[in-house]
């Protein structure tokens, strides 16, 4: 699904994203939960923090009733410091329901360019390629890189290109020896695998945005214009209600039609797994080694192998799961946790599922898990209930990870599900139409959009790069930030 080399070249100078400096800082929200991990945390921001929204001036920045879009499909997807011919630029992408993909310039609140894809409606949401690496924390005092940096020269040193360039590969190089680092030090297993990129290091190339079109084709676009370099290649089946889009350096993921689908990008060859049951919240998360964890209603987590999606192993939780899983890192492993339908927490080891540690009560079913670690390396799992957002702490516990109760945010009209943005948590109250950004320390009510959003009901949140994204499902879009220069 790739041009020529020399058209690599080119491109690649065209549309590698900006060293941090340049756009709207270094968050990004890839795909529908943020990260490979479903973990709806975006580690650092330039300007929205606590102190900052406490401060005041937080609010909406520009709103878009998007063509065509009756409704939208999936979250928001952020690209921050694309670098164009028109200069850097911070873009976003979503899919509408009827069918049509929009790019969005971020600043200026436009529409940047929109297409059908033809093929009937769309059921999930776009995707960036992602690393399967765990980003790295911010150093202490750290809030993000952004517009607000020192500028820097662009020019290099002889025969090593643009400074941008040079950094973006060291950047790459250091991410990717810190995860093998990580999975090294790990045991071995399912989910600790020797080296965080078994197929290599992802490779820089022309920035795409993917699409799966009703008919199950895979649609791959420039984030420029829109344009497909190459065919759309046969994913899943088709007039399926596909679901949680991946998109790796070589591969791509997604459920539809009560399987597990992969497509090798170079060869196109098609993997499945069929599931017991349907597949429980967004979709499939993936480990720093490649491993697909996937969730079911029928109460089955499994662990499946990369792109050949070979059951590795399973738990049975006895009980339906209500979530995704989502992946993190405490201590040193990689552990997994999904919510069940009888008000469990279920929080197992991913390098060793046979031997799952004791469920979590919470006192409700959770639809969605987000995870965050906050600067002073406490591990938190978040949740929205009916009627609040909870936080809990994981703490060890007679030597096995456990819950301990955090916070419970002031009483909300059917919060959705929470997200995560350099320590502020973001909620959409679907009873009374607002959104809320809390503590993510304490839980306290820091903000409130009051009566600026006009829909209740269904809604998705992403976030990133100094902005706050809601779209709801009247064809809405709108962007909450502090106000900026042009």
């Amino acid at each position: 699904m790739k041009p020529t080399i020399a058209l690599h070249a080119i491109l690649l100078l065209a549309v590698v994203p900006a060293h941090a400096q340049f756009g709207r800082g270094a968050g990004e929200w890839s795909l529908d939960g943020a990260d490979a991990q479903r973990s709806f945390w975006v580690r650092t921001d330039a300007k929205i923090s606590v102190p900052a929204i406490e401060k005041g001036g937080f609010g909406l920045a520009w709103k878009l009733k998007l063509p065509e879009a009756s409704t939208f499909t999936g979250e928001t997807v952020l690209l921050n410091g694309y670098i164009g011919y028109r200069g850097f630029r911070s873009l976003a992408y979503i899919a509408g329901a009827s069918g049509h993909i929009y790019a969005m310039d971020t600043d200026l609140g436009r529409v940047e360019w929109h297409k059908p894809l033809g093929s009937g409606a769309i059921s999930t949401g776009v995707a960036r390629t992602v690393s399967l690496a765990f980003p790295g924390m911010p150093g202490p005092g750290r809030g993000g890189p952004g517009r607000g940096g020192a500028a820097k020269s662009a020019v290099g040193a002889a025969d090593q290109g643009a400074v941008t360039i040079k950094e973006i590969a060291d950047r790459e190089a250091a991410m990717a020896a810190a995860a093998a680092g990580r999975a090294g030090a790990g045991r071995a297993g399912a989910g600790r695998g020797a080296n965080a990129f078994p197929n290599g290091p992802p490779r820089r190339m022309p920035n795409y945005i993917y699409a799966i079109s009703g008919d199950g084709m895979l649609h791959s676009m420039y984030v420029s214009n829109g344009e497909e370099p190459e065919k759309a290649v046969p994913f899943v089946p088709a007039k399926t209600n596909a679901g949680g889009l991946i998109v790796l350096s070589d591969a791509a993921y997604a459920t539809a039609a009560n399987a597990v689908w992969a497509v090798d990008l170079e060869s196109h060859k098609v993997g499945s797994w069929k599931a017991s049951g349907d597949f429980a919240g967004t979709g499939p998360a993936l480990t720093p080694d490649g491993t697909v964890f996937v969730t079911t209603t029928s109460g089955s987590l499994a662990a499946l192998e990369a792109k050949t999606l070979a059951l590795k192993s399973s738990y049975d939780a006895h009980a339906a799961f209500t979530s995704s899983p989502v992946l993190f890192e405490f201590h040193d492993k990689t552990l997994v946790a999904a919510a069940t339908k009888d008000n469990h927490i279920h929080l197992l080891d991913t390098a060793a599922l046979d031997k799952p540690y004791a469920p979590q009560s919470i006192g409700f079913a959770a639809d969605s898990l987000a995870s965050w670690q906050d600067p002073s390396g406490t591990r938190w799992i978040l949740a929205s209930s009916p009627g609040a957002v909870m936080a809990w702490k994981l703490v060890e516990k007679d030597g096995a990870p456990a819950l301990t109760t955090g916070w419970t945010s002031r009483d909300l009209a059917s919060p959705g599900a929470p997200l995560i943005l350099n320590g502020v948590v973001f909620t959409f109250a679907r009873g009374n139409g607002a959104l809320y950004a809390l503590d993510g320390a304490t839980g306290k009510d820091i903000w409130n959009s009051g009566s600026t959003v006009a829909a209740k009901g269904p809604a998705s949140l992403s976030a990133g790069g100094m902005q706050v994204y809601l779209a709801t499902h009247d064809g809405v879009l709108y962007a909450f930030g502090f106000p900026i220069e042009h």
